[in-house]
Parts: structure tokens; sequence; C-alpha cells
């Protein structure tokens, strides 16, 4: 459990120093550890800017602390800075209405070099929040939209999160964003429009489904609304109960091991490129990979 000030900062520790390691630390850090006999429930919540996603996540963390005699954390993912490299990590100045319960961790993380709406080594940041004992595990994504596939892979249930006004755009999402998602919230549903767009989503997931047993609800939810967190919160509980028996474990297992695999090698190759003299890239593109694609077999063999 992590309630005592000085467990929290243990994790809060522990957190950094994953989140700021590089390819081969990650890979050091791994060892022959066994993984934890009880992982969290992973939440994912996605969805464009502005949609309200961390006021949210906040009201549905306090609701499920309600559901549990464990812990809660919440990982709030910010966009860094192209540019400066910096990030402003507002999303936990928004939670700061739930922040002193005990059993609420909450931790915002730059996105860095990421660019699938996630962070850096974030398979083990969960992993660690996994070892620290948390029942449930909230993902707040950076929120750039139709790109945010990869946190499907990462989580056990994705909440899209929409505003009123998405309506025109529900077409455009559909080869998207919109299909990744396992649960449907039109927030700040007191506005004009809420309804109309949550009509607009019932339509197009009728047309795009799989034709699985799993039939996303669409929520609607307002600042306030209890009846809405409510809902929100019962479908989650229903899709957990319905992954449970539908999951099979050992794939979800192996594709999420696929996908770290993926982000660390692709992470590795940027490191290289970093780390390469601007001289390198003068000349035709194909010998300039295949002398990356060297640069990383080299790396493999210096392991």
């Amino acid at each position: 459990m992590t309630g005592s000030p000085s467990r929290r900062r243990e994790l809060g520790r522990a957190l950094s120093r994953i989140a700021r390691a590089g390819v081969r630390q990650t890979l050091a850090g791994h060892g022959d550890a066994a993984p934890p006999a009880r992982p969290a429930y992973r939440i994912g919540i996605t969805g464009a800017p502005g949609a309200g996603k961390s006021t949210l996540i906040a009201r549905l963390a306090a609701r499920r602390l309600q559901r549990t005699a464990g812990e809660v954390a919440v990982l709030a993912i910010d966009p860094t800075s192209p540019i400066t490299q910096g990030s402003i990590l507002g999303d936990r100045v928004r939670m700061d209405a739930i922040a002193g319960d005990p059993r609420l961790y909450i931790r915002s993380l730059p996105s860095r070099g990421s660019h699938d709406g996630l962070a850096d080594n974030l398979p083990d940041l969960l992993l660690a929040l996994d070892r620290y004992g948390f029942d449930e595990a909230l993902v707040e994504t950076v929120g750039v939209g139709q790109a945010e596939h990869a946190v499907r892979t990462l989580v056990d249930s994705v909440v899209l999160v929409l505003h009123p006004e998405s309506g025109d755009s529900v077409q455009a999402m559909k080869a998207g964003i919109l299909e990744i998602a396992d649960i449907y919230v039109v927030n700040k549903a007191d506005l004009p429009g809420a309804r109309k767009t949550a009509a607009e989503i019932r339509a197009v997931t009728r047309r795009v489904g799989d034709g699985g047993a799993w039939t996303p609800p669409v929520v609607l939810c307002a600042q306030g609304d209890d009846a809405g967190l409510t809902e929100l919160d019962e479908a989650v509980e229903r899709h957990r109960a319905w992954a449970a028996e539908r999951r099979d474990a050992g794939a979800v297992r192996l594709a999420r091991a696929r996908h770290h695999a993926q982000a660390l090698l692709s992470r590795r190759a940027a490191e290289l490129i970093e780390e390469s003299d601007p001289a390198l890239f003068d000349g035709p593109l194909e010998p300039v990979y295949h002398r990356i694609l060297r640069r990383l077999a080299d790396d493999l063999g210096g392991k």
C-alpha cells in the first residue's frame, strides 16, 4: 500500500527514474523479476483537447475508490514541447480536489519522445503500479485525436470522451479513434448539441461495429451530474466483467509485450539518430537507412 508518506515518496522516485530512463537503462531494469500476481485493472481515457478529460477522470477516480478497499492511481500524460522539451503538467492541478485522498495517487507525466498520445516507458510505469499493489490505474492520454490507437493495447477498458460539438466530426473519426473505444462519453452534456452528438455516435458505432458481443454504450455526463457519472462507472464494471469472460489473457499479454518491444526499438533508433553526427545524413536515403540498422545491430551485439 502507498498511503504512508514514505511509501509515496518511494513510488514517486521509482516512477521518475523509470520515466527518464533510456532504452538500455529500461532493459537493464527488467532483469528476471516475475510479473505481479494481480495486476491493476487499467482504464484508458482519451479524446480531443478541451473535452474535459481531466475533470471527468477526477470524478471517476473518486467513484472507483468507492468500489474498492484498495488504491487507485492516475497517470495523466501531458504533451512535451518539440521546441523546448518542456511540459506544463497541468492535469495534476485540475485534479487537486481529490488529491488529498490517501488511497489515491496522481502523477503527471510528460509525453517526451512518444508520438502516440502516451509517454515514454509507459508499459514500465504501469508495471511499477502493479508491483506497488494498486487495484486500478486510470491513464489519461495527451488528447491528440485520431492517432491515439496505442492506448487500446496497454489498457483493459478504453473510454473516449467527446465534446457536445463533436457531431460534425464524428464521420471523420469513424475510421480512427472512434473505433477503439469500449465506452463513449459525451461530456459537458448540459451544453447544446449533446444529445444529437450521442445519437450520431450510436449510429456510427452500429455501422462500424465488428459484430462482437460487447456493444459500446454512449453516456451523457455533465459536471455535477451524479446520474451520468454513475452510468459511466457502471459501464466500466460491465465491460470489465465482459472482458474477464471473453478476452484471451494470453493474447493480451503477448500483444502488450509486442507493443513494448516495438516501442523500445523505435526509441533506440531515435536515440541513435539523435546521437549521430549530422554528416551521416548527407547522402542518399538508402545508405543512411542501412547505417542506422548497422548501428542498431552493433548496439545489440554490445549488450
